[in-house]
């Protein structure tokens, strides 16, 4: 399994705004992540979805 290491920024320039829902839990995880690594929720939920989009894996067949 890869994991997932917190590194300098990578992407710069112009952002946009986009409003998700989340779990009061994973705000919860998240906030501690954010306080343990000194990184703001944002950089931390732009790193994980970068983490996502290098790694992901589609498969087109059902369980």
């Amino acid at each position: 399994m890869k994991k997932l290491i917190i590194t300098p920024k990578k992407y710069t320039g112009k952002t946009s705004v986009v409003s998700t829902r989340l779990p009061d839990e994973m705000i919860k995880e998240l906030e501690a992540l954010s306080a343990r690594t000194g990184k703001s929720r944002n950089e931390l939920l732009v790193t994980m979805i970068e983490f996502a989009l290098d790694n992901i894996e589609i498969s087109d067949s059902e369980a």
